[in-house]
């Protein structure tokens, strides 16, 4: 029996000092991380008064262009999403980055998921609308051509702003979190936007078979749709660092650029 005590002893201690080590970081992150208004250059107001931040490009030329929401990783609006929103808008878009956890960022994992699960679902979904009216109220801005996107986390709340919104014209959701009800599709099967969806097989968190539910259920409920898996990638697989490079996080990135030139601008 003691050596039974012993090793739960030391379970305890373990799991303890694992805790401790989590907490640590999460503490010193919330120090000494940065914060999204670095990279913020607008205000708007939300549902509940705030005022909310997000990182707005336009690009050259004379208006009005079409939108995109871009929604971020689970590390928070970062230097990473303003370079992607920033050659978003060199393809003739007016990208909107809106800052959806309210300030906080990390470049530290056990942060990362702090903040992923503890921000509010219903203030980030409301917070998006709150975006998405900013963008269709600009006179640069066709408001009838706004489409929406994200990596990863923001992924998930892209589809679901999709579901929410039927003024969205277009959804991009790059490995986050999908869909495998015909029935929760909201408000896409009347709006009729198209959904492209950019995935790896082998991600982790996000399985092929999932992806493949997440087809079948787009095809189910009769919404327009592209589901890529691209071989062998894993999570996060698109960068601003190897968008320019031949492969498939270039493949991904062209891929996006060619759906939104489809379904957002114009027909000569």
């Amino acid at each position: 029996m003691k050596w039974i005590r012993r090793l739960l002893v030391a379970l305890l201690l373990i799991v303890g000092l694992f805790l401790a080590g989590v907490f640590s970081i999460i503490a010193i992150d919330t120090v000494a991380g940065e914060l999204a208004t670095e990279y913020t250059n607008v205000t708007y107001p939300a549902e509940d008064g705030t005022t909310l931040n997000g990182y707005l490009v336009t690009p050259e030329g004379e208006g009005p262009f079409p939108g995109v929401i871009m929604v971020h990783e689970w590390w928070g609006l970062n230097a990473e999403i303003v370079e992607m929103a920033d050659r978003l808008a060199e393809q003739g878009y007016v990208v909107l980055a809106p800052d959806t956890y309210r300030g906080p960022t990390t470049r530290q994992v056990p942060r990362a998921i702090f903040l992923r699960v503890t921000v509010p679902e219903d203030r980030v979904d409301a917070d998006m609308q709150a975006a998405f009216d900013y963008l269709a109220g600009r006179e640069d801005v066709s408001a009838d051509r706004i489409g929406v996107m994200g990596f990863c986390y923001g992924g998930g709340v892209a589809l679901r702003h999709g579901v929410r919104n039927a003024e969205i014209a277009a959804v991009i959701n790059l490995y986050g979190d999908t869909i495998t009800d015909a029935e929760n599709f909201g408000t896409l099967p009347e709006s009729g936007a198209p959904v492209l969806g950019i995935f790896g097989s082998a991600d982790m968190q996000i399985p092929v078979s999932e992806v493949e539910a997440f087809d079948a259920a787009l095809d189910g409920a009769g919404i327009p749709n592209t589901v890529t898996i691209y071989e062998d990638m894993p999570h996060a697989f698109v960068q601003p660092d190897n968008i320019d490079e031949p492969g498939a996080p270039q493949d991904a990135w062209e891929q996006i650029i060619a759906f939104l030139d489809e379904t957002l601008k114009t027909v000569e």
